[in-house]
């Protein structure tokens, strides 16, 4: 089971990485409420941008973080110095037992409980 990052979310809409639509659509994914804020509040979303993601969001498992992922998340961004998004997605994967697909795998690397997949080809 894997949680998906903001920006392999935001590549699947490019006809470029269009592949990665089927494994964010994947029965064994989810996103967290964290992404969806991320994606959605961007200020220069299109129109058509909008309406993709939002259907994505209407199709996947969404994980809205608990107390105990946002005590997680300010121990991993004190820890690493992560974003406040980075830290408590970082920190729903953690705290669920997720991997996490994103292509940032530099800003999650010294999170040892944390398996990070780049699925960009």
């Amino acid at each position: 089971m894997t949680l998906v990052d903001s920006n392999i979310i935001i590549y699947s809409y490019s006809t470029q990485y269009e592949y990665l639509r089927s494994l964010i659509l994947n029965d064994m994914i989810f996103i967290s409420e964290i992404s969806e804020v991320e994606v959605l509040g961007y200020h220069q979303i299109t129109s058509d941008e909008e309406s993709y993601f939002r259907k994505i969001f209407d199709l996947v498992t969404i994980i809205i973080p608990s107390r105990e992922v946002f005590e997680a998340a300010i121990e991993i961004r004190r820890k690493h110095r992560l974003t406040l998004g980075d830290s408590i997605i970082a920190a729903t994967a953690v705290m669920h037992g997720l991997s996490l697909y994103t292509r940032n795998l530099k800003d999650f690397e010294k999170i040892a409980d944390l398996n990070c997949i780049n699925p960009i080809k």
